[in-house]
């Protein structure tokens, strides 16, 4: 699946040579589908409320477990299509910044490592 390409450090859209919004095609477009998931706070995506991670509700202000951020991400990236499996290999919280790697396997069986 093709999906518009977001700059990884900004996270703005990129232009081709054409000057045209540019496409990513597999399969670096499910590994920015799945960081999008989870850069998504609950209730954000106007049409359907219940995709996101619970930043606000559960997360952010609060002392949770890093079982508990690994199911929310873990869940947050099965939401993305094509994703069949999803694991969370890496969890860092330092200077008020919470960093990541997920593994993430999709229906083919090809692994898909996504640092957040």
């Amino acid at each position: 699946m093709n999906t518009l390409l977001c700059n990884p450090t900004t996270w703005d859209l990129l232009v081709d040579a054409k000057g045209n919004i540019a496409v990513a095609g597999e399969p670096y477009s499910l590994a920015q589908n799945i960081a999008s998931a989870l850069k998504t706070f609950l209730g954000e995506v106007y049409y359907n409320q219940d995709l996101g991670v619970p930043y606000f509700q559960d997360i952010l202000g609060y002392t949770e477990s890093a079982s508990f951020l690994a199911v929310q991400f873990e869940n947050a990236a099965l939401s993305v299509p094509g994703v069949v499996a999803a694991q969370l290999t890496g969890l860092d919280f330092q200077d008020r910044k919470l960093t990541g790697t997920l593994k993430a396997t999709d229906a083919l069986g090809v692994a898909h490592n996504v640092t957040f």
